[in-house]
């Protein structure tokens, strides 16, 4: 009869060696995946808004208090079938804004990859319409405009590019 063999193996037992290599390894990966997504975020700031945000405050109010004594309604939008940014600018009686000047920043609500500043002109319907073709997603619209009487206005909508 054949003898039959011990395939057993004595495992290495558990050092402390082991404890700090696994360890060491663990709060390596930690840190530099948490220093990659620092980066990642202090490389996407576009730095400050206002250079002093002491001497805007002193100016807020007034400018805020002008602007709603217009009374407008600005609705952005996107018409896929045209690729044409759209804004429609209304008074309280619901009639179109002709304006002084329009300035329009356009881009994504995530990353400034995809900023674009299109020209708008006024469509017969008193509309401002550019044509721009979007990508997919929540998109973001900075407008500066000027009331015919000089008026500023700044405002901030955000629309959505779907199928």
């Amino acid at each position: 009869m054949e003898r039959l063999t011990d395939m057993t193996t004595t495992a290495r037992p558990w050092t402390g060696w082991h404890m700090l290599g696994f360890a060491s390894t663990f709060f390596a990966v930690i840190i530099g995946v948490n220093g990659y997504m620092a980066y990642r975020a202090i490389s996407g700031f576009p730095g400050p808004v206002v250079a002093s945000s002491y001497a805007e405050s002193q100016s807020f109010d007034r400018l805020r208090l002008a602007q709603e004594a217009l009374g407008w309604t600005v609705v952005p939008g996107f018409d896929a079938a045209a690729r044409q940014l759209r804004i429609r600018i209304t008074d309280r009686t619901g009639a179109p804004v002709v304006l002084a000047d329009l300035e329009v920043l356009v881009g994504l609500a995530t990353t400034q990859a995809h900023d674009v500043t299109p020209t708008f002109a006024a469509a017969p319907d008193g509309t401002y319409v550019a044509g721009q073709d979007l990508a997919l997603g929540k998109w973001m619209m900075q407008i500066t405009a000027h009331a015919q009487d000089g008026t500023l206005y700044q405002g901030r909508s955000t629309f959505y590019v779907r199928d």
